[in-house]
């Protein structure tokens, strides 16, 4: 290839979440990195709910701090309000969720970007992937220049054959009326990627000052905030924090929408592509949840220097009037402008059984995928791909071997399993039903389980890594200790126990025993544990957790060693499905298609039962044993 203009090694298409955290991720190992956009102003923009985090999402978004990404810092820098959600139940789905300064958020990572050594950033579309022999060479934009790159990333989100839509009006642009990527599809098709249109949507944005918050319900930020980001600690982002307003629908809200359902283009055959399941539009609620009388509305602020709410729960592509005339139905909202309408988005994305658990292309060296084009909605989901699909660019450009998060390692593993094992057909929400281990993936320990990662591939500086291990130690050795220590029948102890609510000890007993105990706290204990040291906060938690739980994290960690075991027994790439004969033709079909790394994998396909999988291991016995004689005979 020559006369390119410019030269680099990773070159990453689309500025969104996923974009962002794949070009910080090469960038920062010294790797030439390039990121494209159609406009820098959607570099890390939040086109939909100014939040991150929320159920299962928090998980995520913990797990790319401790991978070394970038999410939770800017999160940290630029929120407005900090909740833990489903503080009532176990500490499996406490989720952390933040509302976001939506313009501070999106310029903080751009001046992040900005000030990354080995990266440009770069306003431009890019019309093709340019392909040699199966392996990518480079891009070529719109203005016909070519950039050459060993890696390639395409991140570019619902940007491709854009189209936004509300009742009968219909724009050819991206969200937030910016420009749509209109060539990169067709190319995308030519060499041979399959594509499905989705679609999702968002709601009006309203005018504050026409809001009357006293017929609301205030919701406050929580007293104690709780950083995203494992490097700071709560007193290095605690501010004053912007209440959000809860409200509901009515029974004049839904018959408002169900008065008006022929116009909409959900229901009028407009939209074309599959929506998420899980996060529905207000007139599909209506339609699909007719026995509720009422639904919830958040009215969450979009930034500090501005009037826009946005109307969490009231996703709608009903046209204008309608949903000016739905949202007044509300109380406080009788008189609410309009600042912006809501709208459905339609946009192209792959077929994610293209790809291997790396996020490279199967038929295609070097290309890489990420994001929502990939499938997925939401953008802690797709900023998870861009940080693993950007590692492992970067690894192939170092000639490393690539990473691979198990499901048992972190929910960035359930995520991307899901997406390159069983596919969807719709846009991919990462749930916390989703992970089976979920007892162990916990956001407050994610730290804990992909630090080592993060900091094996450059990503964790060894200041946070020698901090890390120092926590680490800290934990085992008071776990060790609790576990070691015995109480006496004195005073102080029946005093204690007796104040608390608890079983009185007839005999000397273990701290770490007691410490089970529901009704014991470790902070309430120190007063019949004599030997105790000051320790972090962040270290009582999770010792805390250790013994409270070590029953059922037991037995989870017995299930992870047996899902190990399959994960561990690798298929080799040129075994052909054909050849297993008692494979059911369903079955050999999937497994050619997907081309499973290991039994683990191959297990997880839909149409492969576990019939087939016995089959196929009595089949790789029978592999490896003729594979090794025929290297013997040579």
């Amino acid at each position: 290839m020559t006369g390119s203009n410019e030269v680099y090694e990773v070159i990453v298409v689309g500025g969104g979440h996923a974009g962002c955290e794949a070009a910080l991720a090469n960038a920062r190992r010294g790797i030439k990195t390039i990121l494209f956009a159609v406009n820098l102003d959607s570099i890390a923009m939040l086109p939909c709910n100014p939040s991150i985090g929320g159920t299962s999402k928090g998980h995520l978004v913990r797990e790319i701090d401790a991978l070394g990404g970038e999410m939770g810092k800017n999160i940290d820098k630029t929120y407005l309000q900090s909740r833990m959600l489903n503080t009532g139940k176990g500490p499996a789905v406490h989720s952390l969720r933040a509302q976001a300064d939506k313009h501070k958020y999106a310029s903080t990572m751009k001046r992040t970007l900005e000030q990354q050594e080995n990266l440009h950033i770069r306003q431009s579309e890019v019309v093709d992937i340019l392909i040699e022999d199966h392996e990518v060479k480079g891009v070529k934009t719109v203005s016909g220049t070519i950039y050459e790159g060993k890696a390639v990333i395409i991140a570019t989100g619902t940007y491709l054959k854009a189209k936004c839509i509300y009742g009968e009006v219909e724009i050819n642009s991206g969200p937030n009326g910016l420009q749509a990527a209109n060539h990169l599809s067709d190319a995308l098709k030519k060499h041979g990627i399959s594509m499905y249109r989705f679609k999702t949507g968002t709601p009006a944005r309203i005018d504050g000052n026409t809001i009357d918050f006293t017929k609301m319900e205030e919701q406050a930020g929580d007293l104690k905030v709780v950083p995203f980001s494992f490097e700071n600690k709560a007193s290095d982002i605690e501010r004053k924090q912007i209440p959000c307003w809860l409200a509901y629908t009515n029974a004049s809200t839904h018959d408002k929408i169900r008065e008006n359902l022929s116009r909409s283009p959900l229901y009028s055959g407009v939209i074309e592509g599959t929506g998420p399941r899980y996060c529905p539009s207000i007139e599909d609620k209506v339609v699909r949840f007719a026995d509720k009388d009422r639904h919830q509305v958040f009215l969450e602020p979009e930034g500090e220097d501005t009037s826009e709410m946005y109307v969490q729960g009231m996703s709608s592509s009903l046209p204008e009037d309608v949903q000016k005339a739905m949202l007044r139905t509300i109380p406080g909202m009788e008189k609410c402008q309009i600042m912006r309408t809501g709208y459905a988005i339609e946009y192209d994305c792959i077929d994610s059984l293209q790809l291997h658990p790396t996020l490279e292309f199967k038929e295609i060296k070097g290309l890489f995928s990420a994001g929502q084009f990939n499938g997925s909605s939401g953008y802690e989901e797709a900023a998870a791909q861009g940080l693993v699909a950007g590692i492992n660019a970067g690894q192939r450009i170092l000639n490393e071997e690539m990473i691979v998060i198990s499901r048992s390692e972190g929910y960035i593993g359930v995520l991307i399993d899901d997406l390159v094992t069983k596919g969807t057909k719709e846009p991919y929400r990462m749930m916390t039903s989703r992970a089976e281990y979920r007892l162990l993936l916990r956001q407050d320990n994610a730290d804990l389980r992909l630090t080592d990662i993060g900091y094996k591939v450059g990503l964790i500086t060894e200041l946070r890594y020698a901090k890390f291990c120092a926590k680490r130690r800290a934990i085992e050795q008071e776990v060790k200790r609790l576990k070691n220590t015995t109480v006496g029948v004195k005073p102080v102890v029946l005093s204690y126990l007796e104040e608390r609510g608890s079983t009185p000890l007839k005999s000397g007993a273990v701290l770490g025993e007691l410490l089970k105990r529901p009704e014991i706290d470790y902070i309430s204990m120190a007063v019949i544990d004599a030997e105790r040291v000051p320790l972090e906060e962040d270290v009582v938690e999770q010792v805390e957790i250790t013994l409270k739980y070590e029953g059922y994290i037991k037995r989870q960690e017995q299930q992870v060693e047996q899902f190990k075991r399959l994960e561990l027994k690798y298929i080799p790439e040129s075994i052909n499905y054909d050849e297993v004969y008692s494979l059911r033709i369903e079955a050999k079909q999937k497994l050619n298609m997907v081309k499973p790394i290991s039994i683990g994998q191959a297990s997880r396909i839909s149409g492969v039962s576990p019939a087939d999988i016995s089959v196929l291991l009595v089949y790789l016995e029978q592999y490896k044993h003729k594979m090794g004689n025929d290297h013997e005979h040579k």
